[in-house]
């Protein structure tokens, strides 16, 4: 999709669609051009609401106020809404909070790009959006005047954003059969051509000279060989190092510990951590932020076999700590347990975060749509919250606690894969992935379980069914943070 600045006024812009917002209670300003069309049709300008005037080429988006959340996810409302349509073409005019909103522009690019976003990958018949080319207008709603290379940076930054998000969200909803631990491994190796990232990829002969038996043991099974992924971005003079490990499951069925039936549809979703990784590196390539930037990826399938690992064998991880498998379904911990490890090793960064569809448990406890962010430190957790805030994601902390930890106690290995509690599953996972971080980056750590929203079985805000690309937005906005500091 093709984006063009102009100064023209709106009504001097010649297009197949003309897209306006309404703000609640204004139906009054100068932009609304079917004041009446709009009382008959019922239309009360309500958040997300649309009226398509296709007589008149004019499609009405309701918003409660002007601010990101409510332009990101009512510009991608509008594109669902445009989905089946034949426009080609489409102007809209801005609206900012103030005149040094230029997040605004950013959020509204967002929700263009994100709302139109679809997988047809696997249909026979494929039904895309003509839709190609957005003009926008620099005439404003409140008249601000404003700056065009603040406005083109705005946009730019939106279309990055998204484009990395809808990359993530291809790599999640692509099928196990076609995308397995190779595959991902090849993906990355593409994200160096035509870019400034190096790649490293440890296939099993390195990860067995690597000690990476936990993560061997979880790929043991499968057909498809493991692979561990290392990308990265490193700019001269960078002002800051940090580390992104991502758990790549490409499919987890459970292994001996067997998912149920229902269970197991859609658990080509377990890569999502993985696959945000992957988008994030993407995007950052593309900004060319002066950070240092280390991607990890631990690209496996668990699966069943004569060969698969089982529940009471104890594993050596790569920093020496013994395991006691109680359940071969709490794969991805044993995974990012090594790949953790490695990337410590390898990168003595300022800050490490992990992604992960981790647990269950975080679903019940947060819900579908919120990622759960723990760690020992209020200062890297507080970064993801406020990057969650700032992209449109939604984040809340969990707390670790003395208690919850000594139900991860093994009475034959050091540690166990699993509590010995069903409650407070979330937490357990990140206390024993924090057995895995050495002593001086336990504050520079902070695990992000994306397990709600990284793929949810309907449409929610600005995401589609199926991937979300959860993560990568928030991320992205840490990385700018911190590279704007």
């Amino acid at each position: 999709m093709n984006f063009e600045l102009t100064i023209s006024p709106i009504n001097e812009i010649d297009s197949d669609l003309e897209l306006i917002l309404v703000v609640k209670n204004n139906f009054k300003h100068d932009f609304i051009k079917d004041k009446k069309l709009l009382k008959k049709a019922g239309f009360k300008a309500g958040q997300d609401e649309t009226c398509l005037f296709i007589e008149r080429n004019r499609l009405y988006v309701g918003v409660e106020s002007i601010n990101d959340e409510n332009l990101r996810v009512a510009f991608a409302k509008a594109l669902q809404a445009l989905s089946s349509t034949s426009y080609k073409t489409l102007k809209v005019a801005t609206y900012m909070q103030n005149k040094e909103s230029y997040h605004n522009i950013r959020a509204m690019v967002e929700g263009i790009l994100l709302g139109s976003y679809t997988f047809n990958t696997y249909k026979s018949k494929s039904s895309t959006s003509k839709l190609q080319n957005i003009i926008i207008s620099l005439e404003e709603y409140s008249a601000f005047e404003l700056n065009m290379e603040e406005y083109a940076d705005a946009i730019e930054l939106g279309q990055i954003t998204s484009d990395a998000t809808n990359f993530t969200r291809d790599i999640v909803n692509t099928t196990p059969e076609d995308c397995y631990p190779k595959t991902l491994a090849n993906i990355a190796k593409e994200l160096t051509v035509d870019s400034e990232l190096s790649c490293t990829i440890l296939k099993v002969k390195e990860l067995k000279e690597e000690k990476m038996e936990t993560l061997l043991a979880v790929a043991r099974a499968s057909r498809h060989k493991p692979r561990v992924i290392h990308l990265t971005h490193k700019p001269k003079n960078a002002k800051i190092v940090v580390s992104l490990i991502g758990k790549g499951l490409t499919y987890d069925s459970g292994g001996l510990s067997l998912k149920p039936a229902n269970s197991m549809v859609g658990m080509k979703l377990d890569k999502s951590g993985g696959a945000a990784v992957l988008g994030i590196m993407k995007a950052i390539s593309e900004m060319n932020l002066p950070i240092e930037v280390h991607g990890f990826v631990g690209a496996v399938e668990n699966m069943i076999g004569g060969d698969a690992y089982k529940p009471d064998d104890v594993l050596i991880a790569k920093n020496g700590k013994t395991i006691e498998v109680r359940n071969t379904d709490a794969e991805g911990r044993l995974v990012l347990a090594d790949v953790l490890c490695y990337a410590q090793q390898e990168v003595k960064a300022d800050y490490i975060f992990d992604f992960a569809t981790l647990t269950g448990a975080s679903v019940v406890a947060v819900g579908h749509y919120t990622s759960s962010v723990m760690g020992n430190s209020n200062k890297a957790k507080n970064l993801i919250i406020q990057g969650a805030k700032d992209s449109g994601e939604l984040a809340t902390k969990l707390d670790f606690n003395k208690h919850l930890k000594k139900l991860l106690k093994s009475s034959i290995a050091d540690i166990s894969n699993i509590s010995s509690s069903p409650y407070g599953g979330a937490i357990t996972a990140g206390l024993f992935l924090d057995e895995f971080i050495e002593k001086e980056n336990k504050k520079r750590w902070a695990h992000i379980d994306i397990a709600g929203p990284a793929f949810i079985a309907h449409s929610w805000g600005e995401n589609p069914q199926g991937g979300s690309g959860a993560g990568v937005r928030m991320m992205l906005r840490v990385l700018e943070k911190l590279a704007n500091k």
